[in-house]
C-alpha cells in the first residue's frame, strides 16, 4: 500500500513538473517569438543598416531591419552607384574590413559590380541571420519616446499599422531621418563653417548599352578627353569633358568620367545637377526629370565625339539620385577636418575612414576641391552617439562628422564600418541599463566592443604615423583654416607653404575666414569688410608685402591704426615673423588667418 502510494506522488511530481515545463517554456517561445519587441531596432536598409542589422544578429541580439523599399541596398541599387570608392590606408590595403569585405567578396571583389547581384547579395546576407527579421515596403510613422530615450517606432506596412519597442535603435537612412523625428539636432550642409547655403551637386547615374570598349580604349590611348585609364570593368579620367561639353539644361554639367563596365550595361558616375535639395521631394523629382533629359543629350555628344559610344544607348534610369550632402547630427563627438588631415587616432576608433576629402562643386562656376588625401583617420564611437537622445545611434553620411570632413566619412565602404560598430555596441548593452552615451565615455567597455568587432575581421588596431608639416610652427594654422576649408592640400597634401603669395589672394582668404570662423566680428564691421575687399579686388593684383597685409587688415578690422592691429596678441606674433617689407609666404598668411579668427577690437 505505501509503496503504491509512494509511486502514486511520484508519478503526480512528474506531471507537475512536466507542466510547469511546459508552461514556461512555452512563454520563453512566446517572448521570443514577440513579433514587437527586440533588442535592436535599425532603420534603414541602405548598405549601412545591412552591416549593422547584421552585425547585431551576430552578436545574439534579435534585431529588426526595416526599409521602406521593397529591396535593400539603397544608394547602390536604387542610384545605381556601383562604382565603389574604396578607403585605402596607408599599407595601401582597404582599411574597410568585416561586413563590407564579406558583400564585396560576394560580388566579386572589384571596384564595380553588378546592381541586381548586390541587391540579391544583401539578402542573401540579411536572410541568413537566424535573429534578424527583415521588413520591407515598411514606413516609420512615429518615434516613441520615454523622456529623452527611444523606446519604440511606429511602422505602417501591408499588415497595417503596429509599435515595434527595443532597447536600442539605429538610424542608417541617408538624411538621418529617424534620429531627426526623435529630436536629434543637426546641421545642413556647411552651416557649421558659416556657408548655410552650401549643396553639393547631386548626380543622376547614365545606365547604357551597347558601349566598345576598345573603342574606349582609343580614347584613353590618344587622350582625346584628357588623361585617363581603364581597366577590363572601369575607365576613369577624361576631364576635359568638363570644359568641351556644353550641358543643354540649366544647372548641370558633366564632367570627367568614371564609367563602370558589367557585361553589356554601362554606368556612369559624371552628370552633375546643381541646385537640389535633397531633403524635398518635389525638388528631387524636378532634379531627376532635369538629369534625364540632359542625359538624352550627353547621350546624342558621346555618339557622335566619342569612340566606343558610337552606338550607345539609354538602357534605363534611377529610381533616385545619388545626394551627397543633407543634413550632419550632432554628436559627442564632431569629427573634425583636422583629424582627417593628421591622420589622428582616437582611444575609441572603432574602424578607419581613407578615402580623399572629396568637397563636389555646388554651382556650374566651380569645380570642388580636394581638402586632402589621408592615409587613414580613425572614427569615433562617439561620432556615432547624437547629442540630447538616448537610445540610438546613428551611421552613415548623417552621422557626426563636420561637413568638410564629411567629404570623406560619406563613402558607403566607411559607412558599413560604423553601422558594423553600431550594430555590435547595441548587442553589448543587452540586459545592461546603460546607454549609449555612457559607453561612448567608458575606456574600458569600448576597448571590448573593438575587441569584438576585430573579432568579426574588422580593422581596428591602433595605428601612430605622421602628416604633412607635423610639428612646424604653422602646424596649427594649417589645422584651424582645414576646418573651415578654407585651404587646400588636394591629392598630394602640399599646401605650398613656401610659395609667396598676393595681395587680391590674402584679402580674398582674410575675409572668408573672418566671414566663416569670426561671424560676430564679421556681422559688426560688415560695411568695412566689403568695402575694403572691392577696392582691392578692383585694382591690379600685386605681390603681398608686410606692409600691405598690414594695412589692408587694419582697414577690414575697422582698426583706427596698424598699432591697434598689432595689439592683438595672435596677430602680433603672426606678423613679428615677417621682416619689414618683406614678402609674405603661405605659411605666414596662414598664421596671420588664424590669428584673426579670434580677433576682438580691444
Amino acid at each position: 500500500m505505501k509503496k503504491g502510494l509512494l509511486v502514486g506522488l511520484l508519478v503526480l511530481v512528474l506531471i507537475l513538473a512536466a507542466v510547469a515545463y511546459l508552461f514556461v517554456g512555452s512563454e520563453e517561445a512566446e517572448i521570443k517569438a514577440d513579433p514587437t519587441t527586440f533588442d535592436v531596432i535599425v532603420v534603414g536598409g541602405e548598405p549601412e543598416g545591412v552591416a549593422a542589422a547584421i552585425s547585431a544578429a551576430r552578436n545574439g541580439a534579435k534585431t529588426v531591419l526595416i526599409e521602406s523599399r521593397d529591396e535593400l541596398g539603397g544608394l547602390f541599387t536604387y542610384g545605381m552607384l556601383n562604382f565603389l570608392d574604396i578607403p585605402q590606408g596607408e599599407s595601401g590595403e582597404s582599411v574597410s574590413q568585416g561586413i563590407f569585405k564579406e558583400w564585396h567578396a560576394l560580388i566579386g571583389n572589384s571596384s564595380v559590380f553588378d546592381v541586381e547581384q548586390a541587391k540579391a547579395m544583401f539578402r542573401q546576407m540579411v536572410e541568413a541571420e537566424e535573429n534578424l527579421t527583415l521588413l520591407t515596403e515598411t514606413d516609420v510613422q512615429a518615434v516613441v519616446k520615454d523622456g529623452n530615450k527611444v523606446t519604440g517606432v511606429t511602422i505602417k506596412n501591408a499588415d497595417g499599422e503596429k509599435t515595434l519597442t527595443a532597447q536600442s535603435f539605429i538610424d542608417a537612412t541617408q538624411d538621418a531621418d529617424f534620429a531627426v523625428m526623435a529630436g536629434a539636432p543637426y546641421f545642413i550642409g556647411g552651416e557649421d563653417i558659416g556657408i548655410a547655403d552650401k549643396k553639393m551637386a547631386v548626380t543622376l547615374m547614365i545606365h547604357l548599352n551597347d558601349v566598345d570598349w576598345d573603342g574606349v580604349r582609343v580614347a584613353v590611348e590618344t587622350e582625346k578627353f584628357g588623361p585617363a585609364a581603364m581597366s577590363d570593368s572601369a575607365a576613369w579620367g577624361f576631364v576635359e569633358l568638363t570644359h568641351v561639353y556644353k550641358a543643354q539644361e540649366e544647372n548641370t554639367r558633366l564632367r570627367g568620367l568614371n564609367l563602370a563596365k558589367i557585361g553589356n550595361d554601362y554606368y556612369i558616375n559624371a552628370l552633375q545637377v546643381f541646385g537640389v535639395d535633397g531633403l524635398d521631394e518635389a525638388s528631387k523629382q524636378e532634379g531627376i526629370a532635369r538629369g534625364k533629359r540632359e542625359i538624352e543629350n550627353i547621350v546624342k555628344y558621346l555618339n557622335a565625339e566619342f569612340p566606343g559610344f558610337e552606338n550607345a544607348k539609354i538602357a534605363s534610369y534611377p529610381s533616385e539620385l545619388y545626394v551627397r550632402e543633407t543634413r550632419h547630427i550632432n554628436a559627442e563627438y564632431q569629427l573634425p577636418m583636422a583629424d582627417v588631415w593628421a591622420n589622428r587616432d582616437h582611444w575609441d576608433s572603432i574602424g578607419y575612414g581613407a578615402y580623399p576629402v572629396d568637397i563636389q562643386a555646388q554651382t556650374p562656376q566651380d569645380y570642388g576641391n580636394v581638402v586632402s588625401a589621408p592615409k587613414q583617420y580613425a572614427i569615433p564611437f562617439r561620432s556615432l552617439v547624437p547629442r540630447e537622445v538616448d537610445g540610438l545611434l546613428v551611421v552613415g553620411r548623417a552621422a557626426g562628422f563636420s561637413s568638410i570632413a564629411a567629404g570623406s566619412a560619406r563613402v558607403v565602404p566607411t559607412g558599413m564600418v560604423s553601422g558594423e560598430a553600431a550594430g555590435a555596441a547595441a548587442a553589448q548593452l543587452i540586459g545592461t541599463d546603460r546607454s549609449f552615451r555612457e559607453l561612448s565615455g567608458d575606456a574600458s567597455a569600448i576597448e571590448t566592443l573593438r575587441q569584438t568587432l576585430a573579432k568579426q575581421g574588422a580593422f581596428v588596431e591602433h595605428i601612430e604615423t605622421t602628416y604633412p608639416y607635423m610639428g612646424e610652427w604653422y602646424d596649427e594654422p594649417i589645422q584651424a583654416l582645414i576646418n573651415y576649408g578654407l585651404i587646400f592640400g588636394r591629392y598630394d597634401n602640399d599646401m605650398l607653404v613656401d610659395n609667396e603669395t598676393t595681395l587680391h589672394a590674402f584679402t580674398k582668404l582674410m575675409y572668408d575666414t573672418i566671414y566663416r570662423a569670426n561671424r560676430t566680428y564679421f556681422d559688426a564691421n560688415e560695411a568695412a569688410m566689403n568695402e575694403v575687399r572691392e577696392v582691392v579686388l578692383a585694382a591690379d593684383d600685386i605681390a603681398l608685402t608686410k606692409d600691405n597685409a598690414m594695412s589692408t587688415l587694419t582697414a577690414m578690422l575697422a582698426l583706427s591704426s596698424e598699432e591697434a592691429l598689432l595689439q592683438d596678441a595672435r596677430l602680433n606674433l603672426a606678423l613679428g615673423r615677417v621682416a619689414d617689407g618683406a614678402l609674405l609666404q603661405l605659411k605666414d598668411v596662414f598664421a596671420i588667418g588664424e590669428a584673426v579668427m579670434y580677433f576682438e577690437r580691444k
